[in-house]
């Protein structure tokens, strides 16, 4: 059984900066893409950053102020926020593809999700 579990949001100020860690845990075979999206109330999911094999890729509303990274053991993966904004406000949630040990392929795994609330 693999499990993500998303901690670090929170309210904070406009211009302020939070980071989101998100733990994979559990018989792990492999880990490979992972993401972070946000959704507000009423919206569909919005890809914010994705990570593969070292390589980065951001949406255009947060290019220059987010940075995705992982640790070196690919078990926990990071959304630094920088030059926080009021319309960042959303739940965040990772998404981590993971071949589970004993498993020939791989699937999708969702966090809870983390509320990030931007406002003074």
């Amino acid at each position: 059984q693999v499990h993500l579990v998303e901690s670090g949001g929170g309210l904070v100020q406009p211009g302020g900066s939070l980071r989101l860690s998100c733990v994979v845990s559990g018989d792990i075979g492999s880990i490979n893409t992972g993401n972070w999206y946000r959704q507000v109330p009423g919206s569909q999911h919005e890809l914010v950053a994705t990570i593969r094999s070292g390589s980065t890729n951001y949406a255009d509303s947060v290019k220059g102020r987010f940075t995705i990274s992982r640790d070196n053991t690919e078990r926990t993966m990071y959304l630094q926020m920088n030059s926080l904004r009021p319309e960042d406000t959303a739940v965040y949630l990772c998404n981590v593809n993971v071949r589970p040990n004993g498993w020939f392929v791989s699937r999708d795994y969702w966090g809870q999700g983390t509320q990030v609330t931007v406002s003074s």
